[in-house]
């Protein structure tokens, strides 16, 4: 299988809910087992590799390998296990192993949206699915290749900024002070992330928020000024705007689709 080929097949998919933690610290899978993640942070190892993952990671495990794992904050996260259509070679293996990066966040957004809605296990829902784990796959592929030639200075300046803006998310954020603390002008800093992450800093934190402003919006009572004050919005009024231009539909219409 050549790497840029992402034929394969779903066997499972399972989508946890602010999952406290997991029932077992390691487990061992037959098939390939990939952790993707829309909210909160865990902890990973597979043989030499370790770290920690959250929204814009996935984490892949290959077959019969050990997956250490621990929440560091509730987790919301894709659960899918699937097998290659041509069984990869040894250094393909561990070039899908681990914890592999995507920059397109709205796009990751829209997948993760519609692997949620499809939850029956019917043979067009699963195609669909299927399709989803095949684009997250594929969004690896040209986040890597947008990285080529990047220089690692300005990578792993932007790297820190947008863990900062993971850890900060939902407070009080001045993107003014995080571009002088990285000792950039704010127009430098847009320019400089945008590059790196196919995004601006604002782009990246709207979708971070507006994720967790779908999670209450499904399955909470909370009104809106409550929940844009858990979510780093000002107000009701301003998280309304917000959400309805970016998700295409009012607060308030979201929330109906998820309750009976």
């Amino acid at each position: 299988m050549a790497v840029r080929d992402v034929a394969l097949k779903l066997l499972s998919h399972v989508y946890w809910h602010e999952k406290a933690e997991f029932m077992y610290d390691e487990d061992t899978y037959p098939c390939w087992t990939l952790f993707a993640v829309e909210e909160g942070r865990f902890f990973y190892g597979i043989g030499e590799q370790k770290g920690e993952a959250g929204f814009g990671d996935i984490v892949v495990c290959p077959p019969h390998i050990g997956f250490q794992r621990r929440t560091l904050e509730p987790l919301s996260f894709h659960f899918l296990q699937f097998v290659w259509l041509s069984e990869p070679s040894a250094e393909e293996a561990g070039m899908w192993s681990g914890k592999l990066a995507i920059n397109d966040r709205e796009r990751l957004a829209s997948d993760y949206l519609y692997l949620k809605q499809l939850s029956g296990w019917d043979e067009e829902s699963t195609l669909h699915k299927q399709h989803m784990l095949s684009d997250l796959l594929r969004l690896v592929i040209i986040g890597r290749d947008r990285k080529v030639g990047f220089p690692s200075e300005s990578d792993d300046l932007m790297e820190k900024a947008r863990q900062y803006l993971t850890d900060h998310a939902y407070g009080s954020l001045s993107m003014l002070d995080l571009a002088e603390s990285l000792a950039l002008t704010p127009v430098q800093f847009t320019r400089r992330f945008r590059k790196a992450f196919a995004q601006t800093p604002s782009q990246f934190l709207n979708e971070m928020r507006l994720t967790r402003v779908r999670h209450l919006l499904e399955g909470s009572a909370l009104t809106l000024d409550a929940i844009a004050a858990k979510c780093g919005f000002e107000n009701g009024f301003y998280l309304s705007r917000v959400f309805t231009q970016k998700i295409g539909m009012a607060p308030s219409v979201y929330r109906s689709m998820y309750h009976v």
